[in-house]
């Protein structure tokens, strides 16, 4: 059992922040901790250099090496935003739930966790709206391994901050960009939502759960601005001077692929969040 976490004293608590899973939205999160004066650890299995020239303190371990997580410091705040690496050879549930409890283990007391999760654990297919308070009914693999691993977060630590985040786009990261730029059809429904946040937006949220986030509870992290995906891709294939897109449905996935819309107004409510870009056309036109 990993010790109890300790509510945080407004500018009086002089630990480092510390990022695990300091990738495309950890390294936006440690950024704005560093600009803002803070001294910011990360875990990392090897790209120790890259990140000292960063201006953070990378702590070299690995979330599958129990033995390697003994020098996690005691923190300010916590981010956990581990996020699934292909080519480590490890399953999804190895690296989200043994990954997580193994760091719930031998992390020392901090003040704030505050934990990424994802929406993939909503499993609507009809297009309705989902909140905070709606059925956690996951129909894809990933989706019930995230479950599970929030479910060993809670048992551990029952006050932290947990953000179901949409799906993270942003500059070096737009979805099927080289399918489009190919002129390759995209499979799946085109008249599906998407529900997407920039991934400036994304850390901001995480801020402001560390601030005003209240323990125990949960947020959905979205721009708030659901898209179809004929939308979505047209618009992008625009932007990128590409071939129109086009699609091929997946007749296997026809009555399982997840279609809901994501709501945002707790965050914006409850954290004061307030996205840069709410639509993504404002989030597409700064990131292409």
């Amino acid at each position: 059992m990993a010790p109890p976490l300790l509510p945080p004293e407004p500018g009086s608590d002089d630990r480092p922040a510390l990022v695990i899973g300091c990738g495309y939205l950890g390294r936006q999160v440690a950024g704005l901790w560093a600009v803002a004066g803070r001294r910011v650890c990360a875990l990392t299995r090897g790209r120790c250099d890259e990140l000292a020239s960063l201006g953070l303190d990378p702590i070299t371990g690995d979330v599958l090496e129990p033995d390697s997580l003994r020098a996690l410091p005691s923190a300010s705040t916590v981010l956990y935003a581990v996020g699934m690496d292909r080519r480590s050879g490890r399953s999804l549930r190895e690296v989200y739930v043994t990954g997580l409890a193994n760091v719930l283990a031998a992390l020392p007391p901090c003040g704030r966790f505050v934990y990424v999760s994802s929406t993939s654990v909503y499993g609507q297919t009809d297009g309705s709206l989902v909140d905070e308070h709606s059925p956690t009914i996951a129909v894809e693999e990933s989706g019930h391994v995230i479950l599970d691993a929030e479910r060993v977060l809670w048992e551990a630590l029952p006050g932290a901050v947990v953000l179901r985040f949409a799906g993270i786009y942003g500059p070096d990261r737009l979805l099927r960009k080289q399918a489009l730029l190919k002129g390759e059809p995209l499979v799946g429904d085109a008249d599906k939502w998407l529900n997407l946040i920039h991934v400036a937006d994304g850390a901001r949220a995480v801020l402001d759960a560390e601030a005003r986030g209240t323990p125990g509870e949960t947020y959905l992290v979205a721009d708030g601005t659901p898209v179809r995906r004929r939308e979505f891709y047209s618009h992008l294939a625009r932007l990128l001077a590409a071939p129109p897109a086009a699609f091929s449905p997946a007749e296997s996935t026809a009555t399982t692929e997840t279609n809901r819309r994501v709501s945002n107004r707790k965050a914006r409510e409850e954290l004061g969040f307030a996205p840069r870009y709410p639509s993504y056309v404002e989030g597409l036109a700064a990131s292409v």
